[in-house]
């Protein structure tokens, strides 16, 4: 009948582990650079698709952890998340195709 008031701070450490992990493999990248990730992969550079993936996971886990998602229903879940899904991506392919439409328009005529 009496619900024992449980703490959360296991799941706030382990948040904050998950959070911090991605952050410092983001940050890492950033400093670090590695040559081998700048080949030139669907529209820009797989180590510019490394963290685009890493940022959508953490933007993700963070409104599942800190917006209360996991314990919404499905159907809610999924229309939240699906949604920014379809925008993320549907950005994402603008500004890809944009962008390096106008690097091969002025490519020729500006000094980079």
């Amino acid at each position: 009948m009496g619900h024992a008031h449980e703490s959360n701070k296991k799941r706030i450490w382990i948040v904050l582990a998950i959070l911090t992990i991605i952050t410092t493999v983001e940050v890492g990248l950033g400093i670090v650079k590695p040559a081998s990730l700048h080949l030139h992969g669907w529209g820009t550079s797989w180590l510019n698709w490394i963290f685009i993936i890493l940022t959508i996971a953490k933007a993700y886990y963070i409104a599942w952890a800190f917006m209360h998602l996991e314990a919404e229903k499905t159907w809610f879940r999924r229309a939240i998340v699906w949604t920014a899904v379809f925008l993320i991506s549907y950005l994402l392919f603008i500004v890809l195709i944009e962008g390096d439409y106008l690097h091969e328009t002025l490519a020729p005529l500006v000094k980079w």
